[in-house]
């Protein structure tokens, strides 16, 4: 069973920047392909980006292609999330998965391990 804790997230104006971490808890990543999602009150979890084991493919929504970057660090067992040119319709709660494969999709169902979630809030 992995366990993933999320970080970074919080209040912040339109147009400014956030990163959100993802490690698991009490343990190694392993080969795991790693995905973030988010949640907005009122609509359906949405996929946000996803990587590959070895961080060579990543993938991101149509929504924050060009303004999010994930990426991950191996050695130190995090992946992040940075978001750059924050939209008030970035406001949800994010969250870190993860997929018992090294092959990042981006499927919700696909995956395997979730966090509890950290909350985003982008004021205009």
């Amino acid at each position: 069973q992995v366990q993933l804790v999320e970080s970074g997230g919080g209040l912040v104006q339109a147009g400014g920047s956030l990163r959100l971490s993802c490690a698991p808890s009490g343990r190694t990543f392993g080969s795991y392909a790693m995905g973030w999602f988010r949640q907005a009150p009122g609509k359906e979890r949405e996929f946000v980006a996803a990587i590959s084991w070895s961080g060579l493919t990543t993938y991101y929504a149509d929504s924050v292609k060009g303004r999010f970057t994930i990426s991950r660090d191996n050695a130190k067992n995090t992946v992040y999330l940075q978001m750059n040119s924050l939209k008030p319709e970035d406001t949800a709660v994010y969250f870190c998965a993860a997929r018992s494969s090294t092959v990042a999709i981006t499927t919700i169902q696909s995956y395997d391990y979730w966090g509890q979630g950290t909350q985003v809030t982008v004021s205009s």
